[in-house]
Parts: structure tokens; C-alpha cells; sequence
């Protein structure tokens, strides 16, 4: 017997290896014809799409994204706004500068910092300029309701002696009321405003708009235009406050983009433009610009207004322009813009595509803007801030604000402010209407390759318009506040760097 049960359990050992070896046989017979099926299911797939797909486009639109986020190299520009060793502090004044500033906000910041200038030049203490109340907007605001007036005065204290209020016992004297030249050099300021002084203290200028020339002012000059403009001239600090409360809260939705969408009532009126428009609605405009006595221009043609690409884009069109771009539906938009003509209805076609549009109403409460909502000056300066503040900053209009937060952002480093081309756009939009062309790669290919050098990189202000002659060829230059450089940004050469180059 004990023979017996010794021979057995070899037996028994042999048994139970052969049962596992044939169950690891069974089980990857099993797993290699389940992976043949599934290959098979693969194959049928044309390139494979079913495994490279969405890891390739997963990858293409991350490298998208990163580049349409991507800061514009800077190429070492800095501002340099530190005036030379010859410059000197405010010699004796001569008498008082009274400014109207007109216009909107924009057009205001840029004359009175045109003001500063031409005070220094004419060696005029400058009272505080009167800020514009008849325009269109009809704003009671006054200067300390929309800028610092203390940092005002106190910041260029070394270049200009300005004042709160004219003197009283000048309250009463006579004044020399005088509309400047527009564009006007040194000489004209110089001589023929200077002799005033001969007969007059008070000089009121009755325009601030446009009446210093863009180019050939001494640098000092030019340097002092900038520390004006974006140095001294900041907003009154409950408006910084409340500007930077809306950057915060965009910001919580990651990378931003700013849309000057100038489709407006006033804009609409003031350039012409229908296009999109009911017939009743561009019978609305033409009546409020035949009755706005200060708009020259009363006879227009819309269809060529809109060819020339002298209209802003209208919603519709900022969506498909977008898109060609490359920026995904979920992109963060904030509508830099009063009240859009045709309300809902007319932004429902840029809704669609791009649901994330916020605005000042949107991102605060009736409270919090309460303080600001009757004054056209105070909201349009919330939207300066987070215009200034955006990853990207894109206008559908050249108009005022679209100039002066470009130039903005060119003298803060560059940052990326893309330009519609609109004259091209507007013919890439008939083909879609005309149906003769569909959005897609091609429509993209094209939108994009036109942008590539419209997005706001380092380069000199231009000048005028070859064959332009007197004011159209001062009209045909770039502002001066448009675009700062070569006056108030220099390039780093050397990491020694010279005394007048400040990084601010």
C-alpha cells in the first residue's frame, strides 16, 4: 500500500501542471482572437482614425491656443520718457492756458495731453482743463469726476505749473479765445500764439483735439506727451478701483479677449453705415446725423463707406472673423461697447458662436456700477482699463478708443492688439453672402495670412500718405498716440543700460 500511494501523487502533481498549462493555452487563444477582432474593427476606420485622431487634434489645437495666446515678441522695447540734461524746470509763466477738451472720452485724454505740451511751449500756467459736456454723450462729468486731478498736478509739477481754477481777479478779464491750428509744429505755438501774451494773461483754447503735430517736435517734447498721457493722466481712483474689480472677474475665466465692438447708435450715424440694418433703422441714423450739427459729412453711401472698410464690423461678422482665426466657442469675450444698435437681436448671431460675452452689467452688480452709469466718460474708462489689462485686444473700428488703447499697449510692452483688416474682410464676407465661398480651412487660411502682421508688433510710427499735401497729409499719419515709438520706447542695446531708460 505504501508503494502504491508514492507512485500516485507523482501522477497526481502531473495532473494538475498539465490542467494550468491547457487553461493558459485557452486563455490566450481567447486574447489573441479578441485583439484580432478588434484590429480588424480598427483597420476599417480610414488612417486609423480611431486611435490617431483625437490625440493628433488634441495636440494641433493646444498648439493653436498657445499660439493665439502667445505675447508678441517685445524685442527689448522699454519706455524712455525721462526728458534730456538740457531740460529744464517750468520757466516763469506768462500767463493761463484755459483748455476745452471736446469729444469723448478718448479724444479728450489725447488733447489734454496735447495741452500739457503746448502749455510748456507757450510757457502758460495750465488750469485744469473743462471736460466736453454738449457732445453727443451729453456727460456732466467734470475733470476730477473722471481723472486723478491731484497725481495730475503733482506728476508733471517738474514740466508744467497747472491749477485747479483760474485766478478771481482774472475771472472777469478779457480772454483771447482761439481755435489752434490743427496739427501745428513749434513756430506756429512759438510765434504766432506766444505774441498773445503781448496783450493778453488768459488764452482759451476752444479745441484740444488734434493741434500738435504728430512728428518733427523736439524729443523733450515728445517725451513729455507721453509722461502726460501715461504717466500722469490716470483715472479718478474709484474708477481704477472698480476697473480692476472687472479684470479680476474676467480673469477668473482665464485668457480674455477685449472686443471694441463700436456697432453703436452714434458711430452708426456718424460714419454711414447700414449694412445689416432694417431700412427703418438706417432712416433712424441718417436723421440723427442730419441733425447733428457738428458731424460735417451728411450725404454718404453706405455700399462704398463699407467697401473702403470704413465701418465697423458688424456681430455677425466679429463671429466668423474669430472663428477664421482659430479662437475655440468657449473663448472668454468682453464687449467693450455702450449699447450695441439693435440690441439682442443683432448680437444673437455672435452669441451662437461665442456664448462666454461678458460686459461691465454682466460682471457687477447695478450697485457697484451705480456711481458710473450716467456718465458716458466714467463707463467708457472702465472699459479703457480692461481693454488695456486684455491678453488680446481687438477693435472692429479705428476709431478714438481703439487708437488710444493700441498705443496704450504699445508703450506697456507690446502686448497683442489685433487689427481687422476690414476692406479684405469685407470682401471675404460678400462670397460668403454670395455663397460663393463657405467658413472653413480656406476661408481661415486667408484670414489668417492677412492678420499675420496686424497684430501689434514693434515697429515706427508711420508717416504720411506718399503724394498727400497740407492737412490730408498730416490727416494720413499715424497719431502720435497710436503708437509711441521711436519717441518714448527705446530698444535695449547692452545690459548697461542708459540713464533715460526706464522700466516702469
Amino acid at each position: 500500500m505504501a508503494v502504491v500511494g508514492l507512485v500516485a501523487k507523482p501522477r497526481w502533481r502531473t495532473v494538475l501542471i498539465l490542467r494550468r498549462v491547457l487553461m493558459c493555452a485557452i486563455a490566450t487563444i481567447a486574447l489573441m482572437a479578441l485583439l484580432s477582432v478588434h484590429v480588424r474593427e480598427v483597420s476599417k476606420l480610414p488612417g486609423g482614425a480611431a486611435y490617431k485622431l483625437p490625440a493628433l487634434r488634441g495636440a494641433k489645437r493646444s498648439l493653436n491656443l498657445e499660439t493665439l495666446w502667445k505675447p508678441l515678441p517685445n524685442r527689448d522695447y522699454a519706455p524712455c520718457t525721462d526728458p534730456s540734461s538740457s531740460y529744464s524746470t517750468p520757466p516763469e509763466s506768462r500767463g493761463y492756458l484755459l483748455v476745452h477738451a471736446n469729444g469723448g472720452l478718448n479724444q479728450m485724454r489725447a488733447g489734454i495731453c496735447d495741452m500739457v505740451a503746448v502749455a510748456r511751449i507757450i510757457n502758460a500756467t495750465l488750469v485744469i482743463p473743462e471736460l466736453d459736456k454738449r457732445s453727443y454723450w451729453q456727460d456732466s462729468s467734470n475733470f476730477s469726476d473722471v481723472f486723478d486731478e491731484y497725481h495730475f498736478i503733482n506728476s508733471l509739477v517738474n514740466d508744467v505749473k497747472i491749477i485747479k481754477k483760474l485766478p478771481k481777479e482774472l475771472a472777469t478779464a478779457t480772454r483771447a479765445v482761439k481755435h489752434f491750428k490743427s496739427w501745428s509744429g513749434m513756430d506756429y505755438y512759438e510765434e504766432e500764439i506766444a505774441r498773445l501774451w503781448e496783450e493778453y494773461q488768459v488764452i482759451r483754447a476752444a479745441k484740444s483735439d488734434s493741434r500738435l503735430a504728430n512728428n518733427n517736435l523736439p524729443p523733450d517734447i515728445q517725451k513729455l506727451r507721453c509722461r502726460a498721457c501715461y504717466e500722469a493722466l490716470r483715472f479718478a481712483p474709484e474708477i481704477e478701483r472698480m476697473g480692476k474689480l472687472l479684470v479680476d472677474r474676467m480673469r477668473s475665466h482665464g485668457h480674455y479677449i477685449a472686443l471694441h465692438l463700436r456697432f453703436e447708435k452714434d458711430m452708426l450715424a456718424f460714419s454711414g453705415c447700414t449694412h445689416d440694418l432694417s431700412p427703418e433703422e438706417a432712416e433712424e441714423l441718417k436723421t440723427i446725423r442730419e441733425n447733428t450739427t457738428w458731424w460735417k459729412v451728411k450725404d454718404i453711401d453706405p455700399l462704398e463707406q463699407r467697401m473702403s472698410g470704413f465701418c465697423p464690423l458688424t456681430p455677425k461678422e466679429v463671429g466668423i472673423f474669430l472663428r477664421a482665426l482659430g479662437f475655440p466657442s468657449n473663448t472668454p469675450i468682453y464687449i467693450a461697447a455702450g449699447e450695441i444698435y439693435g440690441g439682442e437681436p443683432r448680437m444673437a448671431a455672435l452669441q451662437s458662436r461665442y456664448p462666454v460675452l461678458m460686459n461691465k452689467e454682466k460682471l457687477a452688480s447695478a450697485e457697484e456700477l451705480a456711481p458710473f452709469i450716467n456718465h458716458a466718460s466714467q463707463m467708457a474708462a472702465l472699459d479703457y482699463i480692461v481693454s488695456v489689462e486684455s491678453d488680446i485686444f481687438i477693435p472692429t473700428y479705428a476709431g478714438n478708443m481703439a487708437r488710444a488703447v493700441e498705443g496704450h499697449r504699445r508703450f506697456l510692452g507690446h502686448r497683442k492688439t489685433i487689427s481687422p483688416d476690414r476692406k479684405a474682410l469685407v470682401r471675404l464676407f460678400n462670397k460668403i453672402e454670395g455663397g460663393t465661398m463657405k467658413e472653413g480651412k480656406n476661408l481661415s487660411n486667408r484670414v489668417i495670412e492677412l492678420h499675420r502682421k496686424r497684430q501689434g508688433s514693434p515697429r515706427k510710427r508711420k508717416g504720411p500718405i506718399s503724394g498727400t499735401k497740407g492737412t490730408e497729409r498730416f490727416r494720413s499719419e499715424e497719431p502720435f498716440y497710436v503708437n509711441p515709438l521711436p519717441d518714448c520706447l527705446c530698444q535695449k542695446e547692452s545690459p548697461h543700460m542708459n540713464g533715460s531708460l526706464i522700466i516702469k
